[in-house]
């Protein structure tokens, strides 16, 4: 059965494929934005922003709401965010697992938190907070990390699991992130996405990364790897049809190269659900 909320397979919209979204001949079903980017008014990519969410679906995706800091919400933030939302109008929004911001300082990373039940109480509540004030649903991302805490006392998914259960939040889960921090501390990959809640995964996302042998970084400036390819296929097997995306910030190649990447989602998707063949992108281009 198609998910009601499936968009197909969608890229991130990056500043150097604007006139390619919009001037050439492809079959990327919706698009990505990162929030940021378009909170001041005006401005090329803003200009651009509206002609390709005239086409194509968009989502849009924060680094910088840090639902883990023990300071206040940014309620300016929230504010930018709600404004955001009222004009892009995106079938959905989403932030990280995570805090970004320590003593008033922003770091500009996601770093992680420990897996505690005092954790899960602030996160949950401070997420709701955040969707009382912009008043939706959120999806939350599981991040990257590299390194843990003494104080963790369960395991990421767990963790994951219980605070999206709590904050009644939706999951980006993002396959590249499970493989990183699976390499990095050494578990099964392929347990964390057994024990996720498939009801509350609304979104997919692919990256690559850098493999230093010991130690993989986050760094979305590779082509998926196969293992990453090859996690994707258990997701799909797991949750069926998710709206997936691949996301590239660096070394960004042409969007053509992009395109061919994520037509081998496409095509693993459509091994593992044979009902794909039957859907129509169409149906979310209203």
């Amino acid at each position: 059965m198609i998910n009601d909320h499936f968009l197909g397979f969608g890229l991130g919209l990056r500043i150097p494929h604007f006139e390619d979204v919009l001037n050439t001949e492809h079959n990327v079903d919706w698009f990505e934005i990162l929030t940021e980017n378009y909170m001041v008014g005006g401005g090329k990519p803003r200009y651009y922003l509206e002609q390709v969410a005239e086409r194509f679906p968009i989502v849009m995706h924060g680094v910088s709401m840090s639902v883990g800091s023990t300071t206040p919400l940014d309620t300016q933030y929230l504010n930018q965010l709600t404004q955001l939302i009222n004009d892009v109008k995106p079938r959905w929004i989403s932030d990280h697992l995570c805090f970004t911001q320590a003593n008033g300082v922003n770091s500009h990373d996601l770093l992680p938190l420990p897996y505690t039940e005092d954790a899960i109480n602030h996160v949950a509540q401070r997420i709701v907070q955040a969707q009382d004030h912009i008043g939706q649903q959120m999806l939350i991302e599981n991040v990257s990390s590299y390194l843990t805490y003494k104080e963790s006392g369960m395991t990421e998914w767990e963790f994951y699991n219980e605070v999206c259960q709590r904050a009644d939040c939706l999951m980006l889960l993002d396959i590249n992130n499970i493989y990183v921090s699976a390499r990095n501390h050494q578990f099964d990959a392929n347990d964390y996405i057994n024990a996720i809640n498939e009801k509350r995964v609304r979104q997919i996302h692919l990256a690559g990364h850098t493999d230093y042998g010991d130690y993989v970084i986050d760094t979305h400036d590779h082509d998926v790897c196969d293992p990453v390819w090859d996690l994707y296929r258990n997701a799909v097997k797991k949750f069926g049809t998710v709206s997936t995306m691949i996301e590239r910030d660096d070394d960004i190649p042409p969007f053509a190269n992009l395109v061919d990447e994520l037509n081998i989602a496409k095509g693993i998707a459509h091994e593992e659900l044979p009902e794909l063949s039957q859907w129509n992108k169409e149906q979310v281009h209203v």
